[in-house]
């Protein structure tokens, strides 16, 4: 019983290993991308649209929807980033129902790159939208003594989103494998099909977290209000 899917070694040269959290990980990738250029080659406008095209608009309208329900004004500017973090989190638990596959998100160097992706993304885009002075501004709110808090609460927040996906994933990988070896086999079953329940609950939490994060780092401070003139008394 493996721990992590990186122990799964397919080839290794010196220093150098192709284990099964690449080799699924690319898998997951290039399933992704041909399955999006087969859905957009044909898109069509008209009322009759293909199967396919109309099960692609309901996840992108409910990823948008999500978008900005969590305070992103501009949601069709952040959808590529965050779109994509949750279709690979989501395919990659929804993978497991095939046999032999194994989901790199169980391994914590996978978690650990897409939280490195998001603590890469907040800054690019509250740049982006506040300018790099203005940005950088923000550590040092709401006075200059929380610029080393702010800048521990960036590591800390990145180090939690991959720990948290990366514990989740690989302990139900784990409860499966055990049932597997004590219990009949309708049972572990069950405990599938709720492991892929839960794998698409951390593909939502993981992306919405994200979305905070930069909603947050995005998010204009409003000027000062405009002092009211007193009113004048009339004669």
């Amino acid at each position: 019983m493996r721990l992590t899917p990186d122990t799964w070694i397919f080839w290794q040269h010196g220093i150098f290993k192709l284990n099964a959290t690449i080799v699924f990980t690319w898998m997951i990738m290039a399933v992704l991308v041909l399955g999006a250029a087969l859905i957009t080659r044909h898109l069509s406008t008209d009322h009759k649209r293909s199967g396919w095209q109309n099960l692609l608009e309901i996840v992108v309208i409910a990823i948008i929807g999500q978008i900005r329900d969590v305070g992103l004004l501009n949601p069709r500017h952040h959808i590529s980033f965050l779109g994509t973090l949750f279709l690979f989190i989501a395919a990659a638990a929804l993978a497991t129902v095939i046999p032999g596959y194994e989901s790199p998100t169980a391994s914590l160097s996978t978690t650990v790159a897409l939280a490195l992706c998001v603590f890469v993304a907040v800054p690019l885009f509250g740049i982006t939208s506040q300018g790099l002075m203005g940005y950088l501004k923000s550590y040092m709110q709401p006075t200059p003594i929380m610029l080393p808090f702010n800048l521990i609460s960036e590591a800390s927040r990145t180090m939690a989103l991959a720990v948290r996906l990366f514990g989740n994933m690989m302990s139900g990988a784990m409860i499966i494998a055990i049932l597997l070896s004590i219990t009949p086999f309708a049972f572990p079953i069950v405990m599938t099909l709720l492991g892929l329940l839960t794998g698409m609950v951390q593909a939502y939490i993981f992306t919405i977290l994200a979305g905070v994060y930069i909603a947050a780092a995005t998010a204009t401070r409003s000027s000062k209000p405009a002092k009211v003139a007193p009113p004048t008394s009339e004669a």
